[in-house]
């Protein structure tokens, strides 16, 4: 059985800080409701004969596994769960291996698309962003605490202020607010740098320092 996005190291679900949320503040991973409620394993199985097909790859089952996979999946679909118990869910449904190839993909895509409608109210740039960390996890490479702070940054409303250390979506420049204007743009300065930019408030998170080494 082989997938073409292998399998990380990362875990199963395990507790501990991971964002700069108030105490009390829900995590948006933590929003209940039956998320699997109109996925059936019929559908399941499509997704995974589109994967194999556009890979070029037979489809079939694993016989050791599919069955006990189908039967827990449909056990899953009349439960009330949280969002992040849906996604360890789809991420233990790979790991269990149910098809002979893509169960990777099989199950990311369906994340992604389970994302894309929780999130929906999100900018479209966020919500790219939030779906994709999501289907990493899934896929197995992301681990879940980086997956948690990716998802509970981009969901923050933040309130920008002057002297704000912030980032740009994917990460690769940070740097310091220098003011808002009235329209609410954000003008900041990037670090290294004497220029200023002009961003929208969507396009930038808000830098969380490192509470612990690891």
């Amino acid at each position: 059985m082989a997938d073409e996005i292998a399998t990380g190291s990362a875990g199963a679900s395990d507790s501990g800080g991971h964002s700069g949320r108030d105490p009390g503040e829900q995590s948006p991973l933590q929003t209940r409701a039956q998320f699997l409620k109109n996925w059936s394993w019929e559908l399941v199985i499509s997704f995974n004969q589109g994967a194999c097909s556009r890979g070029s790859a037979q489809h079939g089952f694993n016989r050791e596994t599919q069955e006990t996979t189908a039967r827990e999946w449909s056990e899953r679909q009349r439960q009330v769960l949280s969002f992040e118990q849906t996604i360890e869910f789809l991420r233990y449904s790979h790991r269990k291996a149910p098809f002979l190839f893509f169960n990777g993909n099989t199950f990311a895509d369906i994340g992604r698309q389970l994302s894309a409608a929780a999130f929906a109210d999100l900018p479209q740039s966020r919500r790219r962003e939030v779906t994709s960390a999501i289907a990493h996890y899934i896929a197995g490479v992301l681990d879940r605490e980086a997956m948690a702070e990716i998802v509970e940054s981009l969901c923050e409303t933040a309130t920008w202020n002057s002297g704000d250390r912030i980032k740009t979506m994917r990460g690769t420049t940070h740097g310091v607010i220098v003011k808002v204007l009235e329209d609410g743009r954000i003008v900041w300065k990037p670090d290294g740098s004497e220029s200023e930019l002009i961003g929208l408030p969507e396009s930038l998170v808000r830098e969380i320092s490192p509470k612990r080494a690891r």
